[in-house]
């Protein structure tokens, strides 16, 4: 079931602002919408589950790989609040201009244009929270050291999604949270 927070971040954040002009009628479909380029705005049932698990806190500093579209980013931005932080992170240039410009009403949303071969922002962190919208082959250790403590990070791997907790000491536990199907995580 869907918490105030996250009711409050889709009325925030609508989908249709981030999807193409021939996609914004199928913003309230929950199904993954193609943006161009070979990937999809994924299905909101998908990105509620991720985003549940992530339990975002008010003033949180949060890593968005693979931000596509830059909803999930502006999603996030609305679970941070003003005093928060958004760091998303978009291989595809287009991508990355044209979610950069519809971010422009989250001013806590910083955009970055991926650097090939480097997952994530490993001089920007560590982070409280780090969401991967891509699939992974295997849990991507780079993301989880650039995970502070007490940080979650939730990120597909191998077809499972799975959510990694580093407690206050920096022991790392995960938990598998059923099967999702998303583009590859490329590096």
């Amino acid at each position: 079931m869907m918490d105030d927070a996250l009711s409050f971040a889709l009325v925030g954040a609508p989908r249709e602002l981030f999807l193409p002009a021939g996609q914004r009628a199928h913003a309230d479909a929950d199904v993954p919408l193609p943006i161009g380029y070979g990937v999809t705005n994924s299905q909101p049932t998908t990105v509620l589950n991720m985003l549940e698990l992530l339990d975002v806190p008010r003033g949180a500093r949060v890593l968005d790989v693979g931000s596509g579209s830059g909803w999930t980013s502006a999603l996030l931005a609305e679970l941070v609040g003003e005093s928060g932080e958004v760091y998303a992170v978009e291989r595809i240039p287009q991508l990355v201009e044209r979610s950069g410009e519809a971010l422009a009403p989250w001013p806590q949303v910083e955009m970055h244009q991926a650097v090939e071969g480097v997952l994530g922002l490993p001089d920007q962190g560590p982070f409280d929270r780090i969401l991967v919208s891509a699939m992974a082959r295997d849990l991507p250790r780079e993301l989880v050291d650039q995970l502070g403590p007490g940080g979650v990070l939730v990120v597909p791997v191998a077809s499972v999604m799975v959510a990694v907790r580093k407690d206050p000491e920096g022991r790392i536990t995960s938990s598998n949270h059923g099967f999702y199907s998303f583009v590859p995580l490329i590096p």
